[in-house]
């Protein structure tokens, strides 16, 4: 029988807050930006959420409903850091170690009895070592699965302990509304409600068959869900397995409207620069570039193009998103988003172009020099002139894609 520790880190980006501020302590505060910015909730204190303010609020609602919350700016390089020593704590417990976003780990604790003890005084070490070494605290929730481990770590909030006794993960499910399933959205929640489903256990009585033929692949996997075991979604793969994202995107949503060119293309070119950025921190290559263009009454546009050679510097994407916004924005029309995305990833590096002459190696290399200051100075030490007129702040990201000990696929000869 396994036993799995899904940790997951109260309030994580207010708390880091707190520990630069410690006045904040006590009072609603709301992590995302500023009360009249067109930006979402990234995080909210528990004395926020009190009020129904909850991630991906918009702000200017955030604000309406807790007018007295103190609201201040995401420091995403802070959480990166403190992200990196949750992970160090989390090695001296389990080599098998899973990051599934910058604030919660699944932990593979089979087998580590006889060093640590039973799960819950682990869990109990776990607790003390994390407090001493981040002064921040968590929760955990620990099962024979990792959805039954994460559906009692989100119970066991704040700062407590939950354990669901193998054999008993139906019955610790039943009671509870779908929507504690994860993966279950307000979608999937309202055609479950139609079907007269609005618990676990009502789930949990339903033939597999039917599910099935109802909701496809995902119906077969709510049947295992309802039983307690890790059925589909994320759990095909093993804990700590070597995985790499299927996309990687920023976007970034203007104050105001602006139909200002200088402006929009200055902003593509930041958010091109964090793209390649990211791509280079994951080891991967992007083969197609799409440009997400939203004007101020909300109709949307995307465009992508396949590249002819795989890329993750810099230029190349931007010379494709620039291309595609020139040929595809409607001049002089206000844009209220814009966003640059890749995907068709690879992690092999494309042989190298005998008319290149070499730019693209000196490109990587100066890069890479960018990269590393990034790391040590923060995003916006070095930047590409033209991105210098956009100067807004990078997005915090619950899981951005250069999580610690998010193990890597290596090439293969």
């Amino acid at each position: 029988m396994h036993t799995v520790f899904h940790v997951d880190m109260d309030a994580f980006f207010v708390s880091v807050e707190e520990l630069f501020d410690p006045s904040l302590k006590g009072k609603p505060v709301v992590v995302g930006g500023r009360p009249n910015e067109r930006g979402v909730v990234a995080a909210a204190s528990y004395e926020a959420r009190k009020f129904g303010v909850h991630s991906a609020l918009p702000l200017r609602t955030a604000h309406k409903l807790c007018p007295q919350a103190v609201f201040v700016d995401g420091h995403p390089e802070r959480y990166r850091e403190y992200s990196g020593k949750i992970h160090e704590v989390l090695k001296l417990f389990s080599p098998q170690v899973e990051m599934v976003s910058i604030d919660e780990a699944y932990l593979d604790m089979t087998g580590t009895e006889r060093l640590l003890g039973p799960p819950l005084g682990a869990a109990d070490a776990l607790h003390r070592a994390m407090l001493e070494a981040t002064k921040l605290n968590c929760s955990i929730g620990i099962a024979s699965s990792r959805l039954v481990a994460k559906v009692a770590s989100d119970l066991a909030k704040p700062n407590g302990v939950l354990r669901v006794i193998p054999g008993q993960e139906a019955r610790f499910l039943a009671p509870l509304a779908v929507r504690k399933i994860p993966g279950v959205g307000k979608v999937m929640e309202k055609s479950l409600h139609d079907l007269g489903i609005s618990t676990v256990g009502d789930l949990a009585k339903l033939d597999a068959a039917f599910l099935e033929q109802r909701f496809g692949k995902w119906g077969l996997a709510l049947a295992g869900k309802a039983q307690g075991s890790d059925a589909g979604g994320w759990f095909n793969e093993e804990i700590g397995a070597a995985t790499d994202p299927k996309s990687i995107s920023h976007e970034h949503t203007f104050s105001e409207d602006t139909a200002n060119e200088d402006q929009l293309e200055s902003t593509l070119v930041r958010l091109s620069q964090m793209v390649g950025r990211r791509l280079r921190q994951n080891g991967l290559y992007t083969r197609t570039v799409q440009l997400k263009l939203r004007y101020a009454d909300f109709s949307t546009i995307t465009r992508a193009h396949s590249l002819a050679r795989p890329t993750q510097l810099d230029h190349h994407i931007l010379d494709e998103v620039l291309r595609l916004f020139r040929h595809h924005w409607k001049r002089g029309s206000a844009v209220r988003l814009l966003g640059v995305h890749t995907s068709a990833l690879d992690i092999a590096e494309p042989q190298r172009d005998l008319l290149d002459d070499g730019e693209s190696q000196k490109w990587q290399r100066a890069l890479s020099a960018a990269d590393r200051l990034r790391d040590k100075y923060g995003e916006t030490v070095v930047s590409l002139a033209s991105a210098l007129k956009s100067n807004f702040r990078e997005r915090t990201h619950e899981n951005p894609a250069d999580l610690p000990g998010k193990a890597k696929k290596m090439p293969t000869e």
